[in-house]
């Protein structure tokens, strides 16, 4: 790490002005939160812009209470920059990041092969936030509670609570920030998942679900978030009896498909691509997956119209039962 960080700190100078970019979730704000740390008095300012539009209650309440200031990226102005930075993710990922040039790459997904003067891909990690607290430790800096609980909490997020990719650095990483971390933030961070105009698709899932040995099906119709069905798959899997929840919605002319497990001899992921993959995007891991069908596609491959809810319904648990439930 020494090493590493003595590359890095090299791709800048005192009067650079520099540029991270992100696609915000949790380990990317913290991972930008770590960079902007870590060159604080090395450069003349350090500047974190987002490309995706921010609205799950989660990240709004994690910048909020940990006082993290961003700007959207067509807000930017590139070239009142000389140095950028892209962190949690590579230049192919989105659009917008492949018009950039980067200095710098810290990232934990796969290598898509983009040369930069500095990168740092490491795969096998669960977080990039485990990555930056690496670099903090070499540089001997002592994260303040907010970065600590910052980095916290987004190894804790894209590792899935250790349930998911993890490595012993991860681990390691996770026990010194908890060290530092507010833990009573941190837990205010992951319980704000819940918007007041989410609360009518609790309404909506009671009165259209589906159960069928132990899993359950609902089609929420249209909603103003992705976002609303992961929360409901996931609130149904802390049944008790429910070993399967797979919640569908549409938004943005998309059919957008969630599934859970509980992780038994089971595989969502391949549930998924099996089921939908050849209709959209689809995939995912063991536990949890989604898939994504453009409206237009699914009348034109599938013949069905995504505003019929029933019929709609009723077809996602024909090409999925076959292949959750026991034969």
């Amino acid at each position: 790490m020494p090493e590493k960080l003595r590359r890095f700190y090299d791709q800048f100078s005192g009067n650079d002005r520099v540029l991270v970019v992100i696609n915000a979730d949790p380990d990317a704000i913290a991972s930008a939160m770590a960079v902007s740390r870590l060159l604080w008095r090395k450069v003349t300012n350090v500047t974190i812009s987002h490309i995706n539009i921010i609205n799950r209650p989660d990240n709004l309440t994690m910048i909020r209470l940990l006082d993290v200031t961003l700007v959207p990226f067509e807000k930017v102005q590139i070239d009142q920059f000389n140095r950028t930075v892209i962190v949690d993710s590579q230049p192919d990922h989105n659009e917008q990041m492949a018009k950039l040039n980067p200095h710098v790459i810290i990232d934990h997904h796969p290598d898509s092969g983009f040369k930069a003067p500095f990168v740092d891909i490491r795969p096998q990690y669960g977080a990039t936030a485990t990555i930056l607290t690496e670099y903090l430790q070499a540089a001997k800096i002592k994260p303040s509670a907010k970065l600590a609980t910052g980095l916290y909490h987004g190894i804790k997020t894209d590792t899935n609570d250790f349930k998911g990719r993890t490595q012993i650095e991860d681990v390691r990483a996770f026990q010194y920030l908890f060290r530092h971390a507010n833990i009573h933030l941190a837990r205010k961070i992951e319980l704000a998942d819940l918007r007041f105009d989410f609360l009518k698709y609790f309404r909506i899932a009671l009165q259209n679900i589906r159960r069928r040995k132990g899993k359950i099906y609902i089609h929420l119709g249209n909603v103003v978030n992705p976002d609303v069905c992961v929360i409901i798959a996931d609130f149904f899997m802390r049944v008790n009896t429910v070993t399967w929840s797979i919640v569908s919605g549409i938004c943005d002319k998309k059919l957008v498909i969630i599934f859970r497990n509980d992780g038994i001899r089971k595989d969502a992921g391949k549930v998924a691509k099996e089921g939908f993959g050849k209709l959209g995007n689809a995939g995912g891991h063991k536990n949890m997956a989604r898939a994504e069908i453009a409206l237009n596609d699914l009348k034109e491959q599938a013949d069905i119209d995504g505003r019929d809810d029933k019929k709609l319904l009723s077809w996602i648990i024909g090409r999925t039962a076959r292949r959750v439930e026991p034969k």
